[in-house]
């Protein structure tokens, strides 16, 4: 297990996106049932997105957002002969109230290493919940990984809701954790969701869960086998996934590995706004469209627009581009 720990740093002109970003998600999501939020939906993407970089990067772009002086946390596990390749990013506002926990994805370039490294197949398991809870039926391969990784984010974030900085545990910040976001863009999307059912049906973790204000994912596959425990809807209150159009990974895994489902609201980009469809994807992508969505990214562009999905429409810098609402500077100023 390995821990980093950095500062973020107040970026000029022309950051920060938001002047008033803590404020702004500290308000967002409070009781009842989540609406989609178009500042979090962008904030929440940028950070999925940039989770792929290094520490240095995650904490400049979450500074250039407008979490200035925030304390950033990298938490990683490699285990390559377990298909284990976890990775949480935590970030911290400076005053303590705004947590935001990222999970790193699979290269999404790479959806032939995003099939083996997820360990994606048959194979299923039972999450782990208290005493009287019904479990689901979940994706193993999904599931290790973020159980790689659950102790040591566990620990900072009871250091949060303690009042303790997470760059300096022994340091007190100005107040205790207030409103926890969780997000990911592919894998690490699904990563997401498997926390907020693992934290929620924990009775022990009952004040992380209670910060819970949502779960924002993108390009996200799905996580969980029907039927489902009454109680995984009302998680799914809480859950906001982004899909493009063309994106071929929230179509898996195919029908032929499980009855696997999403959970949660779903938001697809179309005629330029993300809308609710008149129905949620679902399991039917075939092994012939899987291999022509890799295709994709090498074909012609007339004959790649002729497939029904491309892997390139999966890479997270599309979902940040369609996110960024009218008028907001990009995370690298443009």
């Amino acid at each position: 297990m390995n821990v980093e720990r950095i500062a973020g740093r107040t970026c000029g002109a022309p950051f920060p996106v938001y002047a008033d970003l803590v404020d702004a998600l500290a308000r967002a999501h409070q009781g009842g049932a989540v609406d989609r939020d178009a500042t979090v939906a962008h904030v929440l993407g940028t950070c999925a997105g940039y989770s792929y970089a290094d520490l240095a990067t995650v904490a400049t772009m979450a500074s250039r957002l407008g979490l200035d002086a925030h304390a950033c946390v990298r938490i990683s596990q490699t285990v390559d002969a377990m298909f284990v390749f976890s990775t949480a990013y935590l970030v911290q506002s400076s005053c303590g109230r705004v947590v935001v926990l990222s999970y790193r994805g699979t290269e999404p370039a790479e959806l032939g290493n995003w099939l083996g490294n997820a360990d994606v197949g048959s194979e299923s398991s039972l999450l782990s919940v208290g005493e009287g809870v019904d479990a689901p039926r979940i994706h193993a391969g999904f599931y290790l990984n973020v159980r790689a990784t659950w102790w040591a984010v566990m620990e900072e974030l009871a250091r949060a809701v303690q009042g303790r900085s997470l760059l300096d545990p022994a340091q007190a910040v100005e107040r205790p954790l207030e409103a926890l976001y969780v997000t990911g863009h592919s894998l690490g999307g699904a990563m997401a969701v498997l926390f907020a059912l693992a934290v929620e049906s924990d009775r022990t973790r009952r004040a992380i869960a209670d910060r819970l204000r949502a779960v924002y994912t993108f390009g996200q596959p799905m996580t969980a086998c029907a039927p489902l425990p009454p109680w995984v809807g009302e998680v799914g209150r809480k859950v906001i996934r982004h899909v493009r159009p063309r994106d071929p990974v929230p179509c898996l895994p195919p029908a032929q590995w499980g009855p696997f489902v999403h959970i949660g609201q779903e938001f697809r980009y179309q005629d330029g706004e993300w809308r609710r469809p008149d129905s949620p994807v679902q399991a039917a992508l075939r092994r012939r469209e899987i291999a022509q969505s890799m295709l994709a990214l090498l074909a012609p562009e007339r004959q790649r627009r002729s497939y029904r999905y491309s892997v390139a429409d999966h890479r997270p810098q599309h979902y940040i581009a369609e996110l960024r609402p009218r008028g907001r500077v990009t995370e690298l100023g443009d």
